[in-house]
């Protein structure tokens, strides 16, 4: 697996899918938070075109946490990613991030806008940034009735009961359901992939992010993609349409029928609503050679 170090000397892994065509990589950030990346697998086939970084994250994975939680927070990570950077020889990135894997995107947008080249940012957690009232009890309201929806619901709520990584994973699965607007087999399925590390999940939250984050993301320039499902009751709806407003040139997609994630539910759709958008970025990305890097 390629491996890089970080400023701290931290070793950190990722995994390098090539692609042969003449498309911009991506790098790909998991959420979870620290959950396995596998669980994103090429995002509805999106290394058809794209070369695909996927970083494992500290904690997670072939990565190990070695350092100081602060290290493994996601306001400190925008390091780790900006070492990755470098290590790629990469001039910007391209950021594809689910959930609480915006949360590193936005991180490393505020602390190196001019290495951003474009952000796709997908069904992230938006009210830490906005003021918009939150209406994912709307969304649930819209649920109840349903079995397998109100036994995760329970879940969710009442949070995980022990200290471990095999309660904590036992516990996500409990509460899975809640995260897809239809609970059939491929999403029962997407839900087993993909191990939480407790350890890391609570070092990412480790750090409190400046006050003037929004304000620092509002003066950035490189063009965002935020990716909604209309019936999400994890993040909401209202407060990401309200985040895609926050960014010079934001723009936001309502996906619908579908929960927090959209490759899995509505893969055609996703693919219909990144691909223009990762189109349009084609001719202001600079390509670097397209090789695999050791």
């Amino acid at each position: 697996m390629p491996r890089y170090d970080s400023s701290d000397g931290c070793v950190l892994h990722f995994d390098d899918v090539p692609n042969a065509g003449t498309a911009f990589p991506l790098i790909l950030l998991a959420g979870g938070a620290a959950r396995h990346p596998s669980y994103l697998g090429d995002l509805a086939g999106l290394s058809d075109q794209h070369r695909l970084v996927v970083p494992h994250l500290r904690g997670v994975g072939r990565t190990t946490a070695k350092s100081s939680p602060e290290r493994g927070s996601w306001w400190r990570q925008a390091d780790d990613l900006e070492q990755l950077r470098i290590h790629l020889g990469l001039e910007s990135v391209v950021l594809v991030a689910h959930s609480a894997g915006t949360r590193l995107a936005i991180a490393y947008a505020a602390q190196f806008p001019h290495r951003v080249a474009a952000l796709v940012l997908i069904t992230p957690p938006a009210t830490y940034l906005v003021i918009e009232p939150a209406d994912a009890d709307i969304l649930i309201d819209r649920r109840r009735g349903d079995a397998d929806f109100d036994a995760a619901l329970l879940a969710l709520q009442a949070g995980p009961q022990a200290s471990d990584d095999d309660g904590f994973n036992v516990w996500q699965q409990d509460s899975a359901a809640a995260g897809y607007a239809n609970w059939g087999e491929p999403e029962r399925l997407h839900a087993r992939i993909g191990r939480w590390n407790l350890a890391a999940a609570t070092a990412y939250f480790s750090v409190v992010p400046p006050q003037d984050l929004p304000a620092l993301l509002s003066e950035m320039t490189a063009p965002v993609l935020v990716i909604a499902g209309a019936e999400d009751c994890l993040v909401g709806l209202a407060p990401l349409r309200a985040l895609a407003s926050l960014f010079p040139r934001g723009a936001s997609a309502t996906i619908d029928a579908c929960g927090h994630y959209p490759w899995v539910e509505q893969p055609a759709v996703f693919r219909k609503v990144i691909d223009i958008f990762l189109d349009q970025q084609a001719s202001s990305v600079t390509q670097p050679p397209l090789v695999r890097v050791p």
